[in-house]
């Protein structure tokens, strides 16, 4: 089924008559993505509706497992390439929705379902964007619009699956929802599997070594530990236990290992390998990280596309979430309508002013550059 907006008149109508229709076309776009479930891993039919939206819009499109991706029009080999980012998949809707997650419905502003904000509101506006800017041949910049899988997983095939297929990419924008603020640099994500190891015992007779009360001492380490390098855009490192259990069934047996898991966020100025070399040599549990993948990032303050956003009045800060910036092998920035806070939440929803102006913003950033 299509959805189409009925949009009351907002601020965005008094832009030109092109912007005016590119918003009215995001919206509709976002409200058939909210209308077809993309969970990530399983987004094969929000994919084939972003490439048909693109080839009805006249562009050539390419696609590998779950990812869609096109150039502009008069795209060059010789000229440096400015990669537009975002996801279409979801997570799960939770169970405090109180409203159909599939079903778009516009109410007092406000887009409804899930996935609006994150992270359809930034992925329609980047498409619009490109869609903007794809006839003209005076680019300085080539332009590639890609619309990604897996992010919410962090799956490796989603993003990084297409790098070599799109070729160079000199900078890129990713699209998430930062409130249209620059967000420069973006904590990094290493998932730790822990296990402490004791020896089982009869709990009545306090026989054997209990790895619970292991677990807890190098659990009391992790919350108590300190890095010495605080980011000023980031802050500290921060290192939390989220899990934990022991394989014993019943209560009568001291158990002999303890597994836990520690979620950290890092700052830019603590590498993986040295937050990992400083934990093993301070713990008494065996330490295997999941992945070294999700890395800090920062972009350069004079980079021109932190320039461009300071020129239309955008400001800097550091996310304390991860995306696929982690992911890209050139500077990137993170910037986009719709705000972090109301991610993953029940009855997710996005302004469709905050819609029209993440485009304005996005071609006026590009005005900048192109």
């Amino acid at each position: 089924m299509m959805y189409y907006a009925d949009v009351p008149e907002q601020s965005w109508c008094t832009m030109d008559n092109n912007i005016t229709h590119h918003v009215s076309s995001a919206i509709s776009l976002l409200q058939q993505l909210i209308a077809t479930p993309s969970f990530s891993g399983s987004e094969n039919d929000t994919a084939e509706l972003i490439a048909a939206y693109l080839v009805t819009s006249g562009v050539q499109v390419r696609r590998h497992n779950n990812n869609v991706w096109a150039v502009n029009k008069n795209y060059n080999p010789a000229k440096p390439t400015l990669l537009l980012n975002s996801h279409h998949d979801t997570v799960q809707p939770n169970s405090q929705y109180t409203i159909n997650p599939f079903e778009p419905t516009i109410a007092d502003g406000k887009l409804f379902g899930l996935g609006s904000n994150d992270a359809g509101a930034p992925l329609v506006a980047l498409i619009e964007t490109f869609l903007h800017f794809y006839p003209a041949n005076n680019l300085r910049y080539n332009l590639v619009i890609a619309a990604t899988a897996e992010e919410e997983i962090s799956g490796k095939h989603g993003v990084e699956s297409i790098l070599p297929l799109i070729g160079p990419i000199d900078c890129a924008i990713v699209g998430e929802p930062t409130q249209m603020q620059m967000a420069v640099a973006e904590r990094g994500l290493m998932v730790l599997d822990c296990v402490a190891t004791g020896r089982a015992g009869h709990a009545a007779r306090n026989e054997g070594i209990n790895a619970i009360s292991l677990a807890v001492s190098d659990i009391q380490w992790f919350h108590s530990y300190a890095f010495s390098k605080v980011s000023d855009l980031l802050g500290p490192v921060r290192m939390t236990a989220t899990i934990i259990n022991t394989p014993n069934t019943t209560h009568n047996i001291i158990p002999d290992t303890c597994n836990y898991v520690v979620d950290i966020r890092a700052n830019e100025l603590h590498s993986f390998e040295e937050i990992l070399t400083t934990i093993r040599s301070s713990v008494h549990s065996t330490i295997s990280p999941r992945s070294t993948r999700l890395r800090s990032t920062i972009i350069s303050a004079d980079h021109p596309l932190v320039c461009a956003g300071q020129a239309i009045g955008r400001t800097a800060y550091g996310s304390p979430t991860t995306s696929d910036k982690a992911l890209l092998p050139c500077p990137a920035l993170k910037i986009g309508p719709g705000d972090s806070a109301r991610s993953h939440t029940a009855n997710e929803y996005v302004f469709t002013d905050e819609i029209a102006g993440g485009i304005e913003m996005y071609i006026r950033l590009l005005e900048q550059l192109l």
